[in-house]
């Protein structure tokens, strides 16, 4: 299977201060078809207006990663944690037994864009915890970056479920090859750019489920920045 979702059929939300596209059913957005895919349950493209965003709010049971495309993101939350995410950082919460945060756009001037992507982890009621990380052009261009993993291998970030999250950069021209093992599923989510991901033509902002297939083939039309989520195994 290959499903492609185009960037113009996915669910959006305008609240002024936020403009958000939701792959997967969301809030208001409900589509029976759209409900996750594998432990995979949000991802969200926001949009948020300078000197606003997301007060103080309740998560459990959930990893939610935090992908900063542009600008700067202010977060801080009940585990004491306080920071300000800028392009290129990455970053994971637990939120395991429960937390609060809140996110706001740390610019007076400029948005901030980013992807929201939420993970069912692969037991309830886990310790909260929070990481975060940064992640240069260098270390995802032309190369599949490992930026979160269900083992912390490669000085990537835990994700507690079975799923491997990377990033790259692809100069135009160029071609990325990921094999899947037997079992696993994938999904390939356009951040910017062009590329033909086995053979079909993806623009920002298109995203596809990948099931029962063994490899991956992305090759940039123009210069592109993807994630590719690799799920399975234990």
């Amino acid at each position: 299977m290959f499903q492609i979702v185009r960037s113009d059929s996915r669910g959006s939300a305008d609240h002024g201060w936020l403009k958000a596209r939701h792959t997967f059913s969301f809030a208001d957005y409900h589509n029976p078809d759209m409900m996750g895919f594998g432990p995979l349950r949000v991802i969200n493209e926001d949009r948020i207006e300078p000197s606003q965003g997301f007060g103080t709010h309740p998560h459990r049971d959930m990893e939610i990663v935090t992908y900063l495309i542009d600008g700067a993101l202010e977060h801080k939350d009940s585990m004491g944690n306080g920071s300000v995410i800028k392009a290129g950082d990455v970053q994971r919460m637990t939120a395991g037994t429960g937390v609060f945060h809140s996110e706001f756009n740390h610019s007076t001037v400029d948005a901030v864009h980013l992807l929201q992507i939420w993970i069912l982890p692969r037991e309830a009621s886990l310790p909260p915890g929070y990481e975060q990380q940064h992640f240069g052009r260098d270390e995802k261009l032309n190369q599949w970056r490992l930026v979160a993993s269900r083992d912390g291998r490669d000085s990537s970030m835990t994700i507690h479920q079975a799923v491997d999250l990377y990033a790259a950069v692809i100069e135009a021209g160029k071609e990325l090859l990921h094999s899947f093992a037997d079992g696993h599923s994938g999904y390939l989510q356009l951040v910017a750019g062009s590329v033909i991901a086995n053979g079909e033509s993806l623009d920002a902002g298109d995203g596809v489920a990948i099931h029962e297939l063994s490899a991956l083939t992305v090759r940039a039309t123009s210069e592109a920045e993807v994630i590719l989520f690799d799920m399975g195994g234990d």
